[in-house]
């Protein structure tokens, strides 16, 4: 880990941040003794109310890195949002309000709701209503409760911009900082990410004082253990190859990446034809459904999970036993997204990209040299076995 381009360990414990009772009886009961490196990094920062711009893997505990500070310094007797965390997509903003309510166990009085798109604004409305200290919320929809004067964002003090790279990439840039503007009191600003673009940058530069930089390298520690391979494959045979390769390998819980909504929709059909339970989630896919379908998913009743890049992040699903890009990603960040969604929790992961046109094939070279991921080539062979392609005569 870096800290202002100084290097350091990155070890730490809870038990010696000097954190209160109801924080430590909270993250006992999760279980959890050692504090990863970008939370032994950034809380001390954040408790002391430094600007954070923070670089670490997905994975690496981000949530609580910034969740514990926010946490501490809410006041459960207040009335006003003092604490505000914007996220990309609906399942990260869920993910996240689950993990703070989970820290806010001990802390009585201390309200946190979730603010998304495909749900009734009525009932956030109602939950507005009884107060709360901390929001996580999506850009749109909280732009949307600012206009109907439903949430004050006057007394906040504390911002973070989860997944800011891909949030700003999304096209939320404007109402980003509509909603940065509004906060005459906020004290600090801190901006987590798998990658720093030019626009995470420019956000820093207008909004940021002097902020502190942590880099967590995807070392051997926290590096995923993840098999990549390249399969070459007709289009119409794509279908009748990711069933093969799920018999083969035993895979009881697969994530296949599609670029289109039509596409995950015609791949759950056509798996669903081959008596493999699968089922789609994309972007037109009302909220209600999403979340009954992750469900399935996450209770072993969907073997797989046909999914566009808008379910690369923020999917609370940490045993996922293999990745199928069916598509291969139009962008070379998408690619270590959605394979990052298995080797997770020190397991091992299996990432197969099936490639069946040139223009594929270029781009996952492409892929390659820019994130220097190692993928073998591997091939049928004329007795049906995956080999690789080195030991092909």
């Amino acid at each position: 880990m870096e800290i202002n381009g100084q290097a350091f360990s990155g070890t730490g414990r809870y038990d010696q941040m000097g954190l209160s009772a109801e924080l430590m009886r909270a993250i006992e009961k999760k279980g959890y003794v050692e504090a990863t490196p970008i939370q032994t990094g950034a809380i001390p920062y954040f408790m002391d109310w430094q600007n954070v711009i923070a670089k670490a893997p997905t994975g690496t505990g981000k949530t609580f890195a910034f969740g514990i500070p926010m946490v501490e310094h809410t006041d459960p007797a207040g009335t006003e949002v003092t604490g505000l965390v914007l996220a990309p997509t609906r399942e990260l903003a869920i993910q996240i309000r689950d993990e703070l309510r989970d820290l806010c166990a001990f802390k009585e009085g201390v309200r946190v709701v979730c603010l998304y798109g495909g749900q009734p604004i009525g009932s956030q409305i109602n939950q507005l209503k009884k107060r709360p200290q901390i929001v996580v919320a999506t850009p749109g929809r909280l732009m949307d409760h600012m206009q109907r004067r439903t949430v004050r964002l006057n007394k906040v003090e504390t911002v973070v911009l989860d997944e800011a790279d891909r949030m700003l990439d999304m096209g939320f840039v404007r109402d980003v900082t509509r909603i940065l503007d509004a906060m005459p009191q906020r004290r600090n600003l801190g901006m987590f990410s798998a990658t720093i673009s030019r626009e995470v940058l420019d956000i820093s530069w207008v909004y940021q004082r002097d902020p502190v930089e942590i880099t967590v390298q995807a070392d051997q520690e926290n590096r995923p253990d993840i098999a990549q391979y390249r399969l070459e494959a007709d289009r119409g045979e794509k279908a009748d190859i990711t069933a093969r390769l799920l018999e083969m390998g035993g895979y009881e819980r697969v994530i296949a990446f599609c670029n289109t909504k039509n596409m995950t929709d015609r791949l759950a059909g056509l798996l669903e034809m081959r008596g493999i339970s699968c089922e789609a989630i994309h972007g037109d896919i009302t909220q209600s459904l999403r979340e009954r379908t992750l469900q399935k998913f996450r209770d072993g009743k969907l073997r797989v999970l046909a999914a566009t890049d808008v379910a690369a992040r923020g999917l609370d699903i940490d045993d996922v036993d293999a990745v199928f890009n069916y598509d291969v990603p139009d962008e070379n960040e998408y690619y270590i997204h959605r394979i990052g969604r298995t080797g997770r929790a020190k397991r091992h992961g299996v990432a197969f990209s099936l490639v069946s046109t040139i223009a594929e094939g270029l781009r996952l070279d492409d892929i390659v040299k820019s994130t220097g991921s190692q993928i073998r080539t591997v091939y049928f062979n004329e007795k049906g076995d995956l080999v690789a392609a080195a030991e092909n005569p």
